[in-house]
């Protein structure tokens, strides 16, 4: 069989290899069940739709909207990696779970729009199922509504054409959809612990996603904060595809 994948948008090492596993131990899989392949430095292969069964793509400190003139070669080729990843999904030729900055790439590459008018604080939301939610393989055994980690500065305003809702919130209205049976994406991040979450905050402390003087506050909240049904859903995801 062939393995599930990471493919990596962050271009601090330490941040993104700590995320990876993050991913690896919320799925439960090996390190040959679970490769890596960093977007920041090597473009997507050509085969990747028969090379991995299922790809999960984390957050970056790159957003969609930034503007066009600021974006950088790495972040031009990031994003064209991961749109191509979003058609071949949408399409039903390879399985996809979009997380965080990735859920912006996917809903714009598939006809949605990306706004900054839904940012979240960083640190624990609550998310509730949609009617479509409660339905769905992957999220429908989880609580009716439950505890997950943000940190974001742009949201979906409108999800893409063929998308089904799956989860919202007030603040962030599109936390989770899906679009046909083998793309699914989420606003929240589903793979952290609280403990790796506070790390990754020490990380991008400075980045503008919350006072630097927070810091110890928000970890608190996070370190306290219930995370048990996130990690559910790529547990589900890894077992379906």
């Amino acid at each position: 069989m062939a393995p599930l994948v990471y493919l990596c948008a962050r271009p601090q090492e330490g941040a993104a290899a700590a995320e990876y596993e993050s991913f690896r131990t919320a799925m439960r899989q090996s390190e040959a069940g679970l490769e890596r392949w960093d977007l920041v430095h090597e473009p997507l292969p050509a085969d990747f739709a028969t090379r991995w069964r299922g790809a999960v793509v984390g957050g970056s400190p790159f957003n969609v909207t930034d503007p066009e003139s600021t974006k950088t070669d790495v972040q031009l080729g990031v994003e064209s990696g991961l749109a191509q990843l979003a058609r071949s999904a949408a399409a039903g030729e390879t399985a996809a779970l979009f997380t965080c900055y990735g859920i912006g790439i996917a809903t714009r590459e598939l006809g949605g729009e990306v706004t900054r008018a839904f940012p979240e604080d960083t640190g624990p939301t609550v998310v509730a199922l949609t009617d479509d939610g409660r339905r769905d393989p992957l999220f429908g055994g989880l609580a009716q509504s439950f505890t997950a980690l943000t940190a974001h500065k742009e949201g979906t305003a409108r999800m893409p054409e063929r998308a089904v809702l799956l989860a919202s919130n007030d603040n962030c209205p599109v936390q989770a959809y899906r679009v046909g049976e083998t793309l699914y994406a989420t606003q929240f991040h589903p793979e952290p612990t609280g403990r790796a979450f506070t790390e990754r905050m020490a990380v991008y402390r400075d980045d503008g996603y919350f006072a630097a003087g927070d810091f110890d506050r928000i970890a608190g909240d996070v370190l306290a904060a219930s995370l048990s049904e996130p990690a559910r859903i790529l547990r589900a995801f890894a077992q379906t595809f």
